[in-house]
């Protein structure tokens, strides 16, 4: 099978969705995460009829703490419009999504775009240069909810907005999202200490939620009646950091795969460098043993090529700098044994210093408001075992179980099936483990 394209800057794992089609691949097969995701949102929580067109209670809308923003009302607040009116980038989004995945139409309203106060300037959009860009869409049909949302990986504002924003506008939600303040292979280089690159990840989505329910306040003259938090891959781990860290701002998410970083592991680093030591010599069982389940050994070579050596290097580079010394994020497809090889990495006999850097951005599973976690079983990138598969619960004490729907439970999980397989594995099988705090109410 002839792998995609390579990925383009600023695309890097942890990253999704499909990247290369095995050659017959239906789209409607493509579709199914997608489809799943809506049904995984229907039930976290119960969707309210649109209003009628909205009133203004405000002409020129306001987000607090921006340093910049332009308002414009568009007839098409959708990729539909968006891409023509360029109210949108699709190379934000390019490789996200199936090109076949429907595109809804019809939702009219206003868009802001714009950035707070920051000092990096990674993100090129608009020709700002400038991060900690936003964008917020306002339906005129409104159903009274909020989605906010970071980006996967390192992209740019829009990134989801093929496999997010058009789904929730057309169902009466308005949208935000953030590039989540640093953007593109480099963005270790931001901040001054190791791990303030992600630690801002996490502060900008909660400025953004923050802004945003004032600026609906604005425009519909009352504040949400619900706020979700979602995203995937590196926006799924920003869910599941905001339930922990600021569950008051939120009625619940839905985490699309997210990455998992624990202090004391596992994470990231506990896992990929065993796939860059067994894959090159052909070791299956250390890939298995790894956590890399069996059926997915068809992803592995273009993983190894274009995901596993990188995320590895540059999420090393941002905890833990000197472990190469003066090389910025290691040396490419090292091999096992030469001086501060990426693949040889040893996360436990590692500094103090480097997991104190960790637990700046670590998630402990003391969720504070319901969580949906969506996961492929043959995800290579994110392997669900050492990922994903854990039970959240909201305190020391709290209950959980899994397998099993119980009255006061942390945890229900359910399993959906197609017959067929992406190339990038990340969603033909996948997990639904839906989490709660301990007493509900």
């Amino acid at each position: 099978m002839a792998p995609s394209p390579t990925p383009r800057a600023g695309e890097m794992g942890p990253d999704a969705i499909t990247r290369a089609v095995p050659t017959g691949l239906t789209s409607a097969v493509m579709r199914t995460p997608f489809a799943l995701t809506g049904l995984l949102l229907l039930t976290l929580v119960v969707l309210p009829s649109p209003s009628a067109t909205a009133s203004s209670c405000s002409g020129r809308l306001s987000v607090p703490g921006a340093a910049y923003q332009e308002q414009a009302r568009l007839p098409e607040l959708t990729t539909a419009g968006t891409v023509a009116s360029g109210h949108t980038d699709p190379a934000d989004w390019a490789g996200l999504t199936p090109a076949a995945l429907p595109t809804p139409s019809g939702v009219p309203g206003i868009q802001l775009d714009g950035y707070f106060p920051d000092t990096s300037a990674t993100n090129t959009n608009h020709g700002w240069n400038h991060d900690s860009q936003f964008v917020v869409r306002l339906p005129d049909r409104w159903n009274g909810g909020v989605v906010v949302s970071g980006t996967p990986g390192n992209r740019e504002q829009y990134a989801n907005d093929r496999a997010i924003s058009d789904w929730v506008l057309s169902r009466g939600y308005a949208f935000a999202a953030t590039d989540k303040g640093n953007t593109g292979l480099g963005f270790f280089t931001d901040g001054k200490r190791p791990g303030d690159a992600v630690a801002e990840w996490n502060s900008r989505l909660t400025q953004l939620t923050r802004a945003v329910k004032v600026v609906a306040a604005q425009r519909y003259c009352h504040p949400p009646s619900r706020t979700i938090a979602t995203g995937l891959s590196n926006g799924g781990y920003l869910v599941r950091w905001q339930l922990e860290n600021h569950p008051e701002l939120y009625d619940g998410g839905v985490d699309w795969e997210g990455t998992l970083w624990t202090t004391a592991g596992p994470n990231l680093l506990t896992v990929l460098p065993s796939a860059l030591r067994a894959y090159p010599r052909g070791d299956q069982a250390a890939m298995h043993a790894a956590g890399f389940p069996a059926g997915s050994e068809f992803l592995w070579d273009y993983h190894y090529r274009y995901y596993w050596d990188l995320t590895q290097r540059v999420y090393r580079e941002e905890v833990d700098p000197a472990y190469d010394g003066a090389t910025q994020a290691g040396t490419p497809f090292c091999v096992s044994g030469t001086p501060a090889c990426d693949a040889d990495y040893d996360y436990a006999s590692r500094p103090a210093d480097v997991r104190k850097a960790v637990s700046r951005i670590a998630l402990t599973g003391r969720i504070g408001k319901p969580l949906l976690t969506v996961h492929g079983t043959l995800d290579v990138l994110l392997p669900m075992t050492p990922t994903s598969t854990r039970a959240w619960s909201t305190r020391p004490g709290g209950t959980s179980c899994s397998a099993t729907t119980a009255s006061k439970a942390a945890t229900t999980s359910t399993r959906c099936s197609t017959p067929s397989r992406t190339s990038s594995g990340r969603s033909p099988l996948a997990t639904a483990r839906l989490s709660w705090p301990s007493n509900p109410g």
